[in-house]
Parts: structure tokens; sequence; C-alpha cells
């Protein structure tokens, strides 16, 4: 009875959904209006929290201060209702179906950005939903700075409520295993750094300076773009940390940095607010001259784009996201009034300088005031990317809900193809649409979502400069340098890029000495001992003017021409039956695998692209397995064609033309695929080598991924030696065209060139490796070449009285009485193997 007891109490207690309950005081949401979906939004309209912390008795309501630093904020709030407006009426997308919103501020407080997504899991007044375990909105959008959005994230991932943010580029989001209900509109700074470091690369600077914000956003930033520059031998002299808010020393103590250092290029990841303070510090000392790199948070910000921060920051380059225009948006904007909503009184206050509140000593608004006739930030709507960023986000969880209700009963993609109710949609139903939308703005860009749910990345170069319309900045197509203008020591901004090394390259006749305790990039020029010279600077590759790379190439062009000119003997000669017996289809496509395998160590030499470096592995690793899958295909004719002679054997109908085909397909589509895996996954890619030697610098290809290195040299092995192992049986063989014993020492040719290439491969330094690498790939090829095609080309050439039927029959009539091999079976056997040899390759006798 008291098991019973238990069990109804354990069904009760698993039936009642679980309750929250609130601590704390209430938090109201700043701006709302009621839809059937509703979208939350959280941004920073203040960016000061003001609160004491007390241990004696209940803390008080925090306050919101310093609202007219973030006037930007603002406008892309109202990019938000304006979005949302614009969606409610149309007819296209969510008829009959009204968005609404609930948009709180931060305060510019993780804690508070934290607080204000868990207030949207209750309902509009601020009163807690029935169940912990349901939401009141069905999708986020915020925060624009990664470190509130990776805690936002935290938070109400297990709610499976979808978060897509406009602005937070940490590459640290993409983490699908942290981060599953997360999405965004502004590409991961996966890709960001990366091009900084490559921008950086492209204009030869070497010796740099870094300083990054104390955030995940900063840190993350730079993590990835100090790894990258460290690929590319750019050395970084000093990398320094800022932070809004820290004591004023710590702000000196950077310039200090500055000052004392020898780079001329900076490299800031930063907040347009972060990085203010500390120009505002260089400004007094008159640090100025330097040529700053910015990343998107700052580089097109309209807040630090002053005439006086031109004196440092002119010329400066970066990349932004994509800028667009919005129809529509600029008259909403500037139509903005507080009667609207009251979330607009204290910003209304701020920019008119008056006060809605009677009570006040200060100057009344009359609410007849006109946005059209200030400008600032909020009014300023020359660019529009982070707007841009906004209008897709809404749109993106528009088109989401909008799929979500197209769908059909029946064909659904829930449990039992059912489709979502209706009357009571969920978060994580509009997340599983969310990752599959697919759309088309109204100026045609694609807008979807990788698995990692960010998208596709698209950036803009920016330079800054001061254009008629006195703007601080403009945009330029990539990789334009020669129109950039350049900070430079005398303020003037001139068409030269500015330098930027540790030390100048050593002049012909001197060698690098490296500098005791600092990075490769500083060195000493010391003269060559006597009787060495030295003609080259700094970096060292196989080039194609050197003395090795000259045979290597005349040694290449030359095996090609010689398989060209067999290739062009045994088509002359295609009906005799020397080519006949020994498969002449397979034996030219094997003479134009050996054509490729000589032209593809040409890949090889030269400077290290990414092209080059991609080319290299992958078209060896093809041309070798077709060759030694037309010999395996050869050897394994040999084999068959035998077998075929023994008593009650029907081997032959299975291994005709058309199997043999297949087999060499199937063979090389294997490495194709293996190869095709590994330009996806983690391709070659030229990097700078300074592990090896002190006074230079190794440029060479990088294998990516060491598993489909192997996996292709692995299966190259693997064939060789089956191929070997067949060909070795088949040595015995009758053997006036049995080519079986050629092929036997072509493969030992072959695979004793690559065994003892291994040992010359590891010990050979710098641009040695890779010679080695092309003197085994031309000593294998020639190899093939010479033992399987030599022989023959010697009978057709000169003694054609051998390459006739009658030699071949009376050959093997002799071959019944000397060969030992024969007298096992009967006489016939001997005398039909030639002729299974011919019949083989549907080339009859």
């Amino acid at each position: 009875m008291l098991f019973f007891v238990f069990v109804f109490i354990a069904i009760l207690t698993r039936a009642e959904e679980p309750t929250c309950e609130r601590l704390g005081h209430a938090h109201s949401p700043l701006f709302s209006k009621n839809g059937d979906v509703i979208i939350g939004g959280i941004f920073s309209f203040h960016y000061t929290l003001e609160s004491k912390l007390l241990f004696d008795r209940k803390p008080e309501i925090p306050k919101c201060i310093n609202l007219i630093q973030r006037l930007e904020d603002f406008q892309i709030a109202a990019t938000m209702m304006f979005t949302i407006e614009e969606i409610n009426n149309r007819t296209d997308i969510l008829p009959n179906i009204s968005l609404g919103y609930r948009i709180y501020d931060s305060c510019g407080s993780t804690r508070t950005a934290v607080k204000s997504a868990l207030a949207l899991t209750s309902d509009a007044e601020g009163n807690l939903t029935e169940s912990c375990l349901r939401s009141s909105v069905h999708a986020i959008v915020g925060h624009s700075a990664s470190s509130p959005t990776i805690a936002i994230a935290r938070a109400i991932g297990p709610f499976h409520i979808p978060l897509i943010s406009y602005s937070a580029s940490c590459e640290c989001l993409s983490n699908r295993q942290d981060f599953p209900t997360f999405f965004r509109t502004i590409p991961s700074d996966y890709y960001q750094s990366r091009a900084l470091a490559q921008l950086v690369k492209q204009f030869g600077w070497t010796w740099v300076g870094t300083i990054r914000t104390d955030t995940d956003y900063g840190n993350n930033g730079m993590a990835t773009f100090l790894y990258v520059a460290q690929q590319e031998g750019i050395c970084v002299e000093y990398s320094e940390l800022i932070q809004y808010g820290s004591p004023r020393e710590k702000f000196l103590k950077v310039v200090e940095v500055i000052k004392r250092s020898t780079s001329k290029v900076i490299v800031a990841f930063t907040f347009d607010f972060e990085l203010n303070v500390l120009i505002k510090e260089l400004l007094q000392q008159n640090v100025t001259g330097l040529q700053w790199i910015g990343s998107e948070a700052w580089i097109s910000s309209r807040a630090i784009a002053t005439k006086e921060n031109f004196r440092v920051l002119g010329g400066a380059i970066g990349f932004a996201v994509r800028n667009s225009a919005i129809p529509g948006l600029k008259e909403y904007i500037l139509n903005i009034h507080p009667s609207s909503s009251p979330g607009w009184n204290e910003f209304w206050q701020d920019v008119f300088k008056c006060s809605l509140n009677s009570q006040e000593n200060t100057t009344s608004c009359t609410l007849s005031e006109n946005l059209r006739q200030v400008s600032n930030d909020y009014t300023n709507l020359s660019v529009l990317r982070i707007n841009y960023n906004m209008y897709k986000a809404v749109y993106a969880l528009a088109h989401s809900v909008d799929n979500l209700y197209k769908c059909q009963e029946g064909l659904g993609p829930f449990f039992n193809k059912s489709c979502a109710d209706k009357m009571r949609i969920q978060p994580w139903q509009v997340l599983h649409y969310l990752k599959m939308v697919n759309f088309s703005t109204w100026s045609g860009e694609n807008i979807y979502f990788d698995k990692n749910g960010d998208p596709v990345a698209r950036y803009e170069l920016v330079n800054w400069q001061i254009n008629k319309e006195d703007k601080k900045y403009s945009d330029l197509p990539f990789w334009v340098h020669n129109v950039c203008n350049w900070n430079t020591e005398m303020y003037i901004l001139f068409l030269k890029v500015p330098k930027s090394v540790c030390s100048d390259s050593c002049p012909a006749g001197t060698r690098k000495a490296a500098q005791k305790g600092k990075p490769i990039c500083c060195f000493d020029c010391v003269s060559c001992s006597e009787g060495e010279i030295n003609n080259i600077t700094d970096i060292e590759f196989l080039s194609y003017t050197e003395i090795i790379s000259l045979v290597l190439e005349a040694f290449s062009f030359f095996g090609a021409s010689a398989t060209t000119a067999v290739m062009v003997i045994f088509y002359k000669h295609k009906e005799t039956p020397i080519v006949k017996a020994n498969n002449s289809e397979l034996s030219f496509l094997l003479l134009f695998a050996l054509t490729l395998c000589f032209l593809c160590s040409l890949a090889f030499i030269g400077e290290p692209t990414q092209w080059s470096c991609m080319l290299r592995h992958t078209a060896f690793g093809i041309s070798f397995v077709l060759c030694i899958s037309c010999v395996l295909g050869k050897t394994v004719v040999v084999l068959m064609a035998f077998q075929a002679t023994l008593p009650g054997n029907n081997i032959m109908k299975w291994f005709g033309p058309t199997q043999q085909r297949l087999t060499v397909c199937t063979f090389t589509a294997i490495q194709v695929l293996i190869c095709t895996l590994w330009l996806s996954i983690s391709p070659p890619s030229p990097i700078k080598n300074m592990k090896y030697f002190t006074e230079k610098i190794i440029l060479e290809c990088d294998i990516g991924s060491g598993i489909a290195f192997y996996a292709v040299l692995g299966y190259i092995g693997f064939l060789s030696v089956l191929c070997f192992v067949l060909a070795f049986l088949a040595r015995k063989l009758p053997d006036n065209f049995n080519e079986a014993k050629f092929i036997t020492f072509s493969m030992l040719t072959f695979c004793a060139v690559w065994v003892t290439f291994i040992p010359a491969y590891i010990s050979s330094p710098g641009k040695y490796t890779v010679a080695v690498e092309i003197f085994a790939i031309l000593a294998s090829s020639f190899g093939l070449l010479s033992c399987i095609f030599v022989p023959k080309c010697y009978i057709i050439l000169f003694r054609p009285e051998n390459n006739s039927k009658k030699h071949l029959m009376m050959a093997s009539v002799r071959v019944l009485f000397n060969k030992s091999f024969c007298l096992h079976y009967k006489p016939i056997s001997c005398l039909s193997f030639h002729s299974n040899l011919l019949k083989t390759n549907d080339l009859a006798s």
C-alpha cells in the first residue's frame, strides 16, 4: 500500500510543470508593442550602470546613466521597430499575422543584459509566465557587443529561444555546442582577423604593434590575428590591452609603449568608445604619424570620426560590414516623437536639452521640436551598416515564422510530420525554421545561415579621408592601395605606402644574423664569409631560375617529350602483335598518365601560392594513382589470360575491356575523392617557416590536413605493393610478349625510389626538401617508362622481325620443351596463353 502511495504522489508531482518565482524587482521594457508573434530586443541605450552593492539590506534599483553617448543604439532600435512595421504592412509575408516587440535597456552591463533576457520570458507587465518552460517571446534580437551576447546566449539556450545578433562578431559564438540557438547577420571575426593579417601582409608591413579591448571581442579577434600574422612572417612589437572605465594611468601606460616603439603600424581590435579615450591621450602628447589598421567595430564608426581625431587616425584602413540603403527608414527615424512611446522621453530631453517634467527648473519641452533640425549620431543616416544587419535579422525571423505558418499538415517537420500549433507557437519551433531560412532582401542579397549560425562573410575596405562633404572616411574597392591616403610624420596625406619593418632587407653580399632575444623580423646584416656570396634577400624557396631548378625542369620536359614520342611510336604500330598483346588501350592511358606525372613536378617549383600548394600534391597523387591503376590492369590481364587456358575456366569474360576500364576509373576515383575531401576540409596553403633557420625564412607549402596527406600517399603505396605482388607472381609465365617481368622491375624501382625518398626528404632543409620530392617524382616516372616501354620500343624499331604473329607462336612452341612451367599443363595451354593476350584486349590475332 505504501508503494502505491509513493507512485501516486510521484505521478502528481511529475504532471505539474515547474513554476518560476522572481527574485528582486520587476524589469520593464523601454519600448513595447503587442502582436501575434513577439520579438524581444536588448540594446545599450545607456552606457553606464550606477549601482551600490549593499550586503546588509536589499540592493537599490540600479540607475542607468550616460544616455547621450549611445544615440546610435536608439537609431538601431528604431530600425528594428521600422522593420517590424514594414513587415506588418506587407501582404506577401505573414498576412493577417502581426509582429510585436519588447525592447529592454541593458545599460552597458552584462548583468543587466542577462536580467533583460530573463525578463523576456515573463509577460508584458513583467509578471512571470505560468511555466518556466514557456517564454512570452518567440525570439530575441541583440546584443550589439560579444560579451553580453555570450552571457545572454548561455542564459536562454536551455529554453531553446533563438537569439540573433546584428553586431556581435566574436568567433567564439560560432561554437554550436556552447551556443546552439545563436545566429547573427554580421560575419564572424574568424574571417575579419584573417583578412586584417592579409591586409598587413599586402602592404609589406612586417613590424607592427597591436591594441585590443579586454573583452571577448578583442581577445578572441586579436588571438586569431596574431596566429595568422605569425604564419605570414609578421612580427608583433607589442600587444596592449585597453578597457573603458579603467584608470587613466593604464591608458597613459599604453601611450608610453606606443611612443617608445619603432613600428609605424598599429592594429587596433577595439570598440570606438574605448579607442576614443586612448586617442585623446595621444592627441594631448602629440603622438601622430602612425598608420592605424582598424576592426569593423571602430573603423566605420561615426562617433570616433571627428576632425580632432583625424590628426591621429587620418589614413586609417580596415574592414567594415556591408552598407546598404533602406527605403523609408530616414522618414521613420526623423518622425519619432515622445507621443509614440514614453520610452522616447529621456532621449527627447537629452537631444533638445529640455524637460518634459514641469517641476524641474529647466526649459520645458514644447513637443514641437523637430529632429530634422538636429545633427547628431541619431539623425545621421549617411551610413547604414549596422542598421542593415538589424534589418536582415528581423526579416530572417519574419521569414522563419512565415514558413512556420505555411506548413501543411502531414508534411510538417515535427513528430509524425505534424506542423506547429498556429495558436500557440513555441520558440523552439521558430528556431527550427530559422536554421533553414533562405530569402533575398529588396536589394537582391541572399540571406541564409551556415551550420554555425553565421552568414556569408562580406566586407568593404574603408580608408579614412576628408572628402568634399567633410566626412571622415570613405569606402574603397578591395586592395586598391594606390589611391589610399596614408598618415605620415608631417600630417600630410601622400600616395606612398608607409614603411614598417624592424630591419631592412640585407643587400647582396651580406647575410642576416638574428638579434638575440628579438623576433625573427629583427636582424643584423653581416658580410658574407670569404668565398661565399649572397644575391637573394630574406625569403627562400625553390625558384625557377636556380641551377637545380633548371636541371629538374629539363628532366621534366625531357621525360614528357620521351613519353610523347613513345606514344607516337605505339600509335603508328598499333596493329602489330606486340602492341595488341600488351593492351594498347591501357598502354596509351598509362603513357598519358606518365606525361602528367612528369609535368606535375613543375608545380613544385616557384614561389608557393594558395593555388600552387593545392595543385602540387593533388596533381601528383591523382597522376600516380592513374599510372599504377593502368599498370595493375595490365598485370591482371596477364594473369587472367593464362588462367583462362586452364580446363573449365571461363574467367576472361569477367575481365574484358569494359571491366579493365572500370577498374582503372574506380581506383582513380577513390584518389580523386580523397583529394576533394582534403581540399574541402583543410587544403594545403603557403606558410613562412621560421623554425629551422634563424637567418632566413623558408616559404613553403603546409600540407593542411596530415590525415589526408598520408591517406593520399598510403593509397599510392597500397596500389604499388598490390601491383608488385601480382607482377611477381606472373613473372615466370611464358614471356615472349609477357610484360609481367618488366612490370615487376618497374614497380621494384618505383618502391625503391619512394622508400629512399623518406629519409632524404626529412633530412633535407629548406628548398632542398622540394628538390628531393621532385627528384623522387621524376625518378619513379622514368623507372616506369624505361622498364615497361623501352624494351617494346626496341623490338618495334630495331627488331621488327620479332614483332610478328609467327614469331609469337614459334616462341611458344619452344617454351613447351624448354620450360618446366608448361609441363604441368596440357601443351595447348602455353600456346593459348599468347593468343589470349591478344583476345583479352578485344584485338583478335
